[in-house]
């Protein structure tokens, strides 16, 4: 139907007819068919495509009334969005920077204080961008140092290598500029690459348009229903110009930190050292204006940023090209008496300089959290006093430092173990500091064994408190209780009651990984990796110490050959393509507002497109509409219903099951999903039940209650459905925990509740003529 024919019809649909009536279905995490979710082989795309659409059954395309027995449905299937191409397995390498852009929306909710808020947003975004110059440092460090520097210097490496005989010897290549300006290729080869990436995902998910929606003067929407919440086009491309310009500074600042030193030393040739001064003060100058340009813009949520990209953020990431190329030519030009040794001259100020700078930033956003903490109301502060902010993104920049450190260090031990020591060849070895996170990492391992062997121990000891009173949860069933059978259901529930402890558990690995980083840097400056450093100490610490970074060394790269090998099963196998979507149905809701790099927000897409087909039904039929989400799907429908305006927002009804709303999302996320924010949607939607089980170990109650609203929890559901056998249940029944609400007999009174007080309820106001959308 076109917009002029939405825009002419009237304003709602005759009384004495029936109005139409919709059940839509929106699925949960890992996705399901349409088939699945309307129980009917033979169904038919409404509307939508390949990638996320609405079907019906073929049988019920023409709409009618409500019909509780077998009620008008439609599926919203948006699984392809997250796991439907098995290259986006790729995307587990880039895991720190979806991390790091979580702790964009974990700030506390604290009103008024502006200030504050933009000095939060500043110093994730500089984390984030932090998190750049590490990915890209370490590209360097594998190409530039190992290799180019190290593996290619040592005739002994070289030769047993094989590959790098070009680069060794007495040819045109064996000199060092010019080995490093072919070493650049990877780093840049990887920028470039994550740039085009960037721009296809910005493209296909960050262009997907908002619905319009008339909103009377003075109505303030909630924070997820402002008319540029879902639309971050604008503040995408500025990040992704910004980040793909600091990776190409860092590649230059690396090939210039190797030339400068000889340059300008006895050597060195006076025209190539004052080029190389020009070219460090147009870098020293780029890294800045990248800087200015990131704390200066930033995310705009009130109205649709549909301005176009400043020039100075198009021509940033092309300038730094640009700059790039000429370095590499400066640095490829002849200097026949040049000779490397040791370690590339920049690893040993980067890496550290970068742990020293995390560390600051993640220190500051702490404090800065922690103010805005305890300004906000009791009720709506967020999990670890406001820190989980501060904990998620030391936990993404931890997660960074352990795969930059795992590939370097795989890399180094294949160079290193395919010659022998003995014949004089050996390499020096990766950055020292890097040397240090390898032997970080069995204590850290240590420390998440101690934290799963005490979630164990709890769960044992709930089970053992829960499991005499299973029997009595079941008054109308005249079994006898069974031992098992209660141990069993007791376990499911002491076992999903495990989520509720996550904060402790974060907070627990986080104080670990700050201590284990201060514990780096300070061995980083003595100049030694752990085995050396600990060559002056008694045996025993001696041999731990070796002991902890060869075995580090060894989990950090079986960690990278580990993932890689998951991204590469995934393009064969559905089942390891769906696990892994699982992991971006959770990640990746948020926008993309700190890292640009991070997997693409697909609520981007989803949102707008549960928002228009709702908005747009019940302008053309005039009907009234129950939306179902399961899980996430319950997540994507709240958010969906909040860009509604107050008219459309009475005619729908709001059932949720299996629902994160308040259990994950509330605690982790208190601006948009905190007590006042689910308080807000329940006003805005009164026609809302929410289901929960006690088993369920991701769903929970929304806890949203007062005297002036209807209750919206029904539950903990019983799970299993009957503790024994019947005559109609002759089988034991299932702990179904996180699925299939729809089995329970209260998913369909609930909903056929909800449809009855959608027409018993005060007559909604009639639908204001909507205009035509903008145009995309």
């Amino acid at each position: 139907m076109s917009a002029d024919e939405i825009t002419s019809r009237p304003a709602a649909a005759p009384q004495e007819l029936p109005e139409p009536a919709v059940e839509l279905l929106v699925h949960g995490v890992g996705g399901t068919t349409p088939q699945a979710m309307l129980e009917d082989n033979r169904t038919t795309r409404v509307t939508g495509d390949a990638t996320a659409s609405v079907h019906r059954r073929t049988d019920d395309l023409d709409e009618r009334p409500w019909d509780d027995g077998r009620p008008l449905r439609e599926a919203y299937s948006w699984s392809n969005l997250t796991s439907g191409n098995g290259a986006r397995a790729l995307w587990l390498l880039l895991l720190p920077f979806m991390i790091v852009n979580l702790a964009h929306w974990m700030r506390p909710a604290a009103a008024g204080t502006r200030r504050t808020q933009r000095a939060f947003d500043v110093q994730v975004r500089l984390l984030a961008l932090s998190l750049t110059v590490l990915f890209t440092a370490g590209a360097c460090a594998v190409a530039l140092d190992l290799v180019a520097w190290q593996c290619a210097g040592s005739a002994a490496c070289a030769a047993d290598s094989g590959w790098l005989d070009p680069l060794a010897g007495e040819g045109w290549w064996a000199q060092p500029g010019r080995r490093l300006a072919l070493g650049a290729a990877l780093p840049l080869v990887l920028v470039l690459l994550l740039w085009g990436l960037s721009h296809r995902t910005w493209s296909a998910y960050e262009s997907a348009s908002p619905p319009v929606r008339p909103r009377p003067d003075g109505e303030e929407p909630a924070v997820l229903g402002r008319a540029g919440f879902w639309y971050g086009r604008g503040i995408v491309a500025r990040l992704r110009a910004s980040h793909t310009a600091i990776g190409l500074l860092t590649l230059a600042a690396a090939l210039l930190t190797a030339t400068g030193p000889h340059d300008r030393g006895p050597e060195g040739a006076g025209a190539l050292a004052a080029a190389g001064w020009v070219l460090t003060g147009l870098t020293a100058v780029g890294w800045l204006v990248v800087v200015v340009q990131l704390v200066r813009h930033g995310r705009t949520e009130e109205e649709r940023d549909d301005s176009p990209e400043p020039s100075l953020a198009r021509a940033l990431p092309w300038s730094a090209l640009a700059l790039v190329l000429v370095v590499v030519v400066h640095t490829a030009w002849s200097r026949p008496e040049w000779l490397t040794s040791g370690r590339h001259p920049a690893g040993a100020g980067i890496f550290p300089g970068l742990m020293i700078v995390q560390g600051v930033l993640v220190v500051g956003l702490a404090l800065t959290a922690h103010r805005l903490h305890r300004q906000a109301p009791s009720a709506d502060r967020g999990a670890l006093a406001g820190l989980g902010a501060a904990s998620v993104a030391l936990l993404a920049c931890g997660l960074g430092g352990v795969l930059t450190g795992g590939v370097t260090e795989w890399v180094a031990d294949r160079l290193a173990s395919s010659h022998d020591d003995a014949s004089g060849g050996s390499i020096a070895g990766p950055p020292v500091v890097l040397s240090w996170e390898a032997a970080a990492i069995p204590p850290l391992l240590l420390v998440v064994l101690g934290l799963a062997v005490a979630a164990g121990l709890r769960v044992v000891r709930r089970r053992r408190e829960l499991a005499p009173g299973v029997r009595d949860r079941y008054p109308d069933e005249g079994c006898e209780p069974q031992e098992d059978r209660s141990r069993s259901i007791a376990s499911a529930v002491a076992r999903a009651e495990l989520t509720d402890s996550a904060p402790v558990l974060v907070g627990w690995v986080t104080a670990s990984c700050l201590v284990l980083g201060l514990g780096c840097v300070a061995g980083a400056l003595t100049g030694d990796p752990p085995s050396e450093a600990a060559d002056s100490a008694p045996a025993v610490v001696s041999a731990l110490a070796d002991a902890c970074q060869s075995t580090g060394s060894w989990l950090m790269g079986a960690g990278v050959v580990l993932m890689v090998a998951l991204g590469r099963r995934a393009y064969r196998d559905a089942g390891a393509r769906r696990t892994i979507g699982i992991l971006w149905d959770v990640g990746t809701f948020w926008p993309r507002a700190a890292h640009p790099f991070a997997p693409p927000c697909y609520a981007e897409r989803a949102v707008p497109d549960l928002s228009w087909r709702m908005g747009t039904w019940i302008d053309a039929t005039g009907g009234r509409l129950v939306i179902s989400g399961h899980s996430q799907g319950s997540v994507l429908a709240a958010a969906a219903v909040w860009q509604l305006d107050a008219a459309t927002r009475s005619r729908i009804a709001l059932l949720t099951h299996g629902s994160p709303l308040e259990r994950l999302y509330g605690r982790w996320f208190p601006v948009y999903f905190g007590p006042a924010a689910l308080r807000a949607l329940h006003r805005d939607v009164p026609c809302w039940r929410n289901l929960w089980r006690a088993t369920d170990p991701i769903g929970g109650p929304v806890l949203v209650a007062g005297a002036d609203l209807p209750p919206v929890d029904r539950g903990p559901l019983a799970d299993p459905l009957h503790y024994g056998r019947n005559l109609l249940r002759p089988l034991p029944e299932p702990i179904l925990g996180h699925g299939d609400y729809a089995a329970d007999p209260a998913f369909a009174a609930e909903r056929a509740a909800l449809f009855d007080r959608l027409l018993r309820g005060q007559a909604p106001p009639p639908l204001p003529e909507q205009r035509a959308a903008e145009p995309v």
